[in-house]
């Protein structure tokens, strides 16, 4: 039986398209079971309160088995993915950073924090996962 996975996608909402194929991405692969636990522009985290938010955020971070950046440059310039991998990192979460389709340069946000970094291909991820996660 297929062991099920809880994926915290730590991405840049201004990249939501980028987040949408990675869960689609991953949905499609067989033997493959994932629960996603991030906040995204579908089911957002109603609040303007960052305290509030980053408490939500960090129990669907802390719930994770581990936590799949979008390791485009644009990481480096999001407020709120540095948070979210350094949450993650204090509550000894896997980060793994994929890199996305056509990238020549990640960010250092992403690669200073993770584990491995992945192409954007659907084995390699599937097994960073399988080999990192919790």
């Amino acid at each position: 039986m297929a062991k099920d996975y809880k994926i915290f996608i730590s991405h840049s909402w201004a990249y939501h398209d980028d987040l949408e194929a990675l869960r689609k991405l991953l949905n499609a692969r067989g033997y493959f079971n994932v629960e996603f636990t991030e906040a995204s522009k579908d089911v957002p985290i109603n609040s303007t309160n960052a305290v509030y938010i980053k408490a939500r955020l960090r129990a669907k971070i802390a719930s994770s088995d581990v936590v799949l950046a979008m390791a485009g440059i644009y990481a480096s310039h999001s407020d709120w993915m540095p948070w979210e991998l350094e949450t993650a990192r204090s509550l000894g979460i896997p980060i793994i950073g994929v890199i996305p389709r056509g990238q020549l340069n990640i960010s250092k946000e992403v690669y200073s924090r993770s584990i491995v970094d992945v192409k954007w291909n659907t084995e390699s991820i599937v097994e960073a996962i399988r080999t990192h996660a919790k």
